[in-house]
């Protein structure tokens, strides 16, 4: 069998440039094209090693991407610029699955929400999913094995790299403003806040702050309980939840952001609980450029042409 054919709008970005790399080394997909409006015309092999060959950064408008009929196009593009990309291939190239790694259709009930571990039961051929966003991929694996006995709405405090940033110079990528620093921003309010808020059916407040290194979430979550648990049965109930999960791993300790950087699966552990058992504090890491982003839309990729979900995926 031919392999599937794959284009890339947003090849620039931190996100795209991993993406590239996976589907690269994916033994069933092919990169057909990438896109990038500051790259044009350049090799994409002398930006990214993981891809050989003669493949080219193009700058393509919404029409030039459908007129490639690809099998599936993965959307990394800045939050509110999906829409015409999605809009030109819903009617050019119906067959093509879009995959979005914006915020933009989180919201959208129309669009399957491809966070796996969590809701790949929801999955019913839909050809359009939206990729969670990082920190709200944190939140969610979380909270959920506890949701059902929430007294409170969580409350979150999350530290991410600055590659969460993006490309586009702000202070909040700006190592020199960064040094020795942690940056507050968006303390209430930040899309992920809604995002989780939304997916999980309970309010859930959101803290987020960058520091001063590349790659990494370290998320820590404040959990009310309605009814005294020990920690030996929460932390039961995460093994269970995630039992079968290869990409979520259970830890006693807290995790550590320098141990998950540049792995694909997240890390769930510290179980701390307060006197009197109803108070919980959980912490989780991931590497926001692969589980929080690229990982995970190739485990939904793979889910949605019928592979393996682990395929082209680097695990232990």
């Amino acid at each position: 069998m031919s392999r599937k054919k794959i284009g890339i709008v947003g090849a620039r970005g931190h996100t795209g440039a991993e993406l590239i790399r996976l589907i690269a080394a994916h033994p069933e997909l092919e990169l057909a094209f990438v896109c990038s409006r500051e790259l044009d015309g350049q090799r994409v092999g002398d930006h990214n090693d993981a891809c050989a060959g003669d493949l080219r950064y193009e700058n393509l408008d919404p029409a030039a991407v459908s007129a490639r009929c690809a099998d599936a196009v993965f959307l990394a593009l800045p939050n509110g610029q999906a829409a015409p990309f999605v809009e030109t291939l819903e009617k050019a190239a119906p067959n093509t699955l879009i995959i979005d790694l914006s915020a933009d259709y989180r919201f959208d009930p129309s669009w399957y929400y491809g966070l796996p571990e969590l809701t790949r039961h929801a999955w019913r051929g839909q050809r359009r999913i939206s990729n969670p966003g990082c920190y709200a991929t944190a939140m969610q694996l979380v909270i959920a094995p506890l949701r059902d006995r929430m007294a409170a709405p969580p409350v979150c405090f999350g530290v991410s790299g600055y590659s969460g940033a993006g490309t586009t110079p702000s202070d909040k990528n700006d190592a020199e403003k960064l040094r020795d620093n942690l940056m507050p921003y968006a303390l209430v309010g930040h899309t992920h806040e809604g995002e989780v808020s939304f997916r999980l059916g309970l309010p859930v407040e959101f803290m987020p702050h960058v520091a001063p290194y590349f790659r990494g979430i370290t998320l820590t979550a404040n959990l009310w309980l309605r009814e005294a648990l020990s920690a030996q049965a929460i932390m039961a109930r995460f093994r269970e939840c995630y039992a079968d999960e290869t990409l979520v791993r259970i830890v006693d300790a807290a995790p550590w952001v320098s141990r998950i950087a540049g792995r694909h699966h997240a890390e769930i552990g510290g179980f701390a609980l307060a006197p009197g058992g109803k108070r919980v504090v959980i912490v989780a890491t991931l590497d926001n450029l692969l589980k929080g982003a690229a990982t995970q839309a190739l485990q939904n990729l793979n889910l949605a042409l019928g592979f393996d979900e682990l395929t082209g995926i680097p695990h232990d």
